[in-house]
């Protein structure tokens, strides 16, 4: 994500994230890593719908597996 993405997905300017940047780098590290739980959460709420999904096919029956591979 450039700055300029950032500054407008939190509803600040370039140069106010730049200030931040500068005379408090803390906070721009917890925005980023709020950002990235935040992308975590979607990644999950993905895989378990995925999964529900799967579980409603075994439930009715539709659901096909792939053989296992022999070792």
């Amino acid at each position: 994500m450039t700055r300029a993405e950032l500054a407008e997905l939190i509803g600040k300017d370039v140069s106010t994230l730049n200030n931040w940047e500068k005379n408090n780098p803390e906070l721009i590290r917890l925005i980023n890593q709020g950002l990235m739980l935040e992308e975590q959460i979607e990644e999950l709420e993905e895989y378990i719908k995925k999964l529900k999904n799967m579980k409603q096919e075994a439930n009715s029956g539709k659901l096909k597996l792939k053989k296992l591979k022999e070792r």
